[in-house]
């Protein structure tokens, strides 16, 4: 009988295993993304199933072997009938060679590799969606397996169901130390849709996608004890495992037998996070779950008419999600980076601009797919630490480079000008910055709720005033950089401390320009802490401290050549350096306020600078272009003052 439905649903495979997973509706046409879930599903069961009906080149069970092989041969079939991708000549190979190794009767362990090294291949070149879109409910999955599991499997998923009794194949025994290593979550997953053609095993496409994961899960989570589960909690806190399982989609796409054999250490790993999958939500790839989560909700929110809500949700999935990677994703793709906050760009002009529900769609598409790319990105490039080391290091370096020469410029001034009464000042102004921040994000943490677009707004002005008070103090450096305006100004001050209005002018400008990047650098750290794991964390200390030591290095030579300019032409290098900088916190800020949505965005053809503050937006480079026009005519001005 069975060799007659094999034989009988020889071409209609594809149709059936199509049909139970849209939940029975009759389609007219079906998908391409269909197809290729299809042939997913196909290729898992080859893998799993193929070992036990073969062996040392014998045919153990006739019956499953044929199975097998038809699966292969029509994995093949429906590869030519999928519209080509950039690699599809090597797709069909592998299938081909699949179904030759098959029919050559090769070794279980051959066959179950290539069947899972096509599926792999299958799931990248079609971007299917094979992840949690949110973490999976162990207990909603306890009370489905109860529902419509326990009559087959048992209550401990052995397969000694009351029903089980005469049922050929056997129901699954979630604790078949053979098979069950040879079975992905994400295989577990598409039996629960797909059902087993030929057995009781039926699809259960009425379960919303969240209950299937949550039963995926559950029932695979049965095989592990409370040991191994604390076992590998412990190792995970050590940081083993966060480099092979940087997201679910990782976790739920590898088979444990793909990545080490029975009994090592990611096996207990892997049966903590299997009973605790939440705690993939703190690891690396946080920021791009929740960036893909924002963005799909954002399309969502769009189709049903909810423009405002559209756009708040576009925002949070940059601010809130993709920025707080953008260090470690620049590490293995700036390029993809790059191209990510350009589209995230895009899809908030389309929602600003009213634009179809189709084109909001196909535009949260398209970056849902480039955040799998991140996602994929950093997975597979392991966070060394020396990655670690190297984030770490580059994070301060570009954050604090700014404040480092601007603090130093004033208190060369100062000290080139015998003005040392002014220092405590200046110390109080950066030292109160850093408290200030640290209370900021502690507040922000823990106590209030405080989002990205506020973090933005928050920088973004903090950069606005420090650029008027940069503007202030290069104003009057520059009026005192000849000889004569000098000698009528150290006159003045003879004997007399500088002005009180100047000593908190400085004392606030680095305030300024300290707080304005610290939260977020706490962040940005916050983040990388998390990413580097247990073994990373001594290397992000060590980039911090050779950071550090790197700053204050290159205020010290500030310090030290200051002194060897004559003062006229100091007076000109900083004023035009405290210029210089305006104009990139004007830019910067704005660009803040931009991605807070509180400002429209204009594109320009014109190139990206972002270390200069220059990026290609009309609202960004017009007051950039004013500032300039100003700074010109304030040197005309001095100039002709004088002449």
């Amino acid at each position: 009988m069975r060799s007659f439905l094999v034989s009988v649903l020889h071409w209609w495979l594809p149709v059936l295993l199509l049909a139970v997973s849209l939940q029975g509706i009759a389609l007219a046409e079906v998908k391409d993304d269909d197809k290729a879930q299809a042939i997913v599903h196909m290729l898992d069961y080859v893998g799993v199933d193929y070992p036990e009906s073969v062996q040392n080149g014998q045919v153990i069970k006739p019956e499953e072997y044929a199975e097998q092989r038809d699966f292969a041969a029509q994995a093949l079939t429906l590869l030519g009938q999928l519209p080509a991708v950039s690699e599809q000549d090597v797709l069909v190979q592998q299938a081909r060679e699949l179904l030759t190794q098959i029919e050559a009767k090769a070794s279980g362990e051959v066959i179950s590799t290539l069947a899972n090294q096509l599926l792999v291949h299958i799931i990248k070149s079609w971007k299917l969606s094979v992840a949690p879109r949110q973490v999976p409910d162990l207990q909603r999955g306890e009370i489905l397996f109860a529902q419509h599991c326990v009559g087959c499997h048992g209550t401990q998923g052995r397969g000694d169901g009351p029903l089980a009794k005469g049922m050929d194949p056997a129901p699954r025994n979630f604790h078949d130390d053979a098979r069950m290593p040879q079975r992905s979550l994400y295989g577990l997953y598409n039996t629960i849709t797909l059902g087993v053609r030929g057995t009781p095993m039926r699809a259960f496409g009425e379960l919303s996608e969240a209950d299937r994961w949550a039963l995926a899960f559950f029932a695979a989570g049965l095989r592990a004890d409370s040991s191994m589960v604390h076992k590998g909690e412990e190792l995970w806190r050590q940081g083993l495992g966060k480099a092979e399982f940087t997201t679910l989609r990782a976790f739920v796409t590898t088979a444990p037998s793909q990545q080490a054999p029975a009994g090592s250490s990611l096996d207990a790993v892997r049966a903590y996070l299997t009973r605790q999958p939440h705690v993939l939500q703190t690891a690396a790839q946080e920021p791009l779950v929740f960036s893909r989560m924002k963005t799909e909700e954002a399309a969502l929110a769009y189709s049903r008419g909810s423009k405002d809500e559209a756009r708040r949700l576009a925002i949070a999935a940059y601010l809130e999600g993709v920025e707080l990677i953008e260090s470690a994703l620049n590490n293995v793709d700036a390029a993809l980076r790059v191209e990510i906050e350009r589209e995230m760009m895009s899809l908030r002009t389309a929602i600003l601009e009213g634009s179809s529900a189709d084109a909001v769609t196909a535009q949260a598409t398209k970056i849902v797919a480039l955040l799998d790319r991140a996602a994929e990105r950093l997975s597979s490039s392991t966070f060394s630490p020396n990655t670690a080391f190297v984030s770490s290091l580059v994070i301060l370096l570009r954050e604090g480079l700014e404040s480092i020469l601007i603090i130093s410029t004033i208190v060369a001034f100062v000290v080139r000008t015998g003005r040392r009464d002014a220092l405590p000042y200046i110390h109080l102004g950066w030292i109160g910055a850093i408290v200030l921040g640290a209370v900021t994000w502690f507040l922000a943490r823990y106590m209030l709720s405080m989002s990205g677009a506020n973090r933005e707004v928050t920088e973004a002005l903090t950069a606005l005033l420090a650029a008027a008070m940069l503007l202030y103090v290069g104003w009057w450096l520059h009026s005192r950089s000849n000889a004569q305006a000098w000698n009528r100004y150290v006159r003045e001050q003879l004997n007399s401390a500088l002005a009180r209005r100047t000593l908190w002018t400085m004392a606030g400008l680095t305030f300024l320009v300290v707080y304005r990047e610290f939260f977020e650098v706490i962040l940005f750290y916050e983040s990388l802490w998390s990413q580097a794991g247990a073994i990373g964390h001594s290397a992000v200390v060590w980039g911090v401290a050779i950071a550090v030591v790197l700053l204050v290095l290159v205020g010290g030579l500030i310090l030290r050549y200051s002194v060897r300019l004559p003062i006229g032409p100091f007076f000109t290098v900083a004023s035009s350096l405290l210029a210089v900088m305006a104009v990139i916190f004007v830019g910067n800020g704005i660009t803040a306020l931009q991605a807070a949505g509180v400002l429209e965005v204009t594109t320009v053809r014109f190139f990206s600078l972002p270390l200069l503050g220059i990026h290609p937006t009309v609202q960004s480079l017009v007051p950039q272009a004013l500032i300039l026009a100003l700074i010109a005519g304030g040197i005309w001005f001095n100039r002709e003052k004088t002449d």
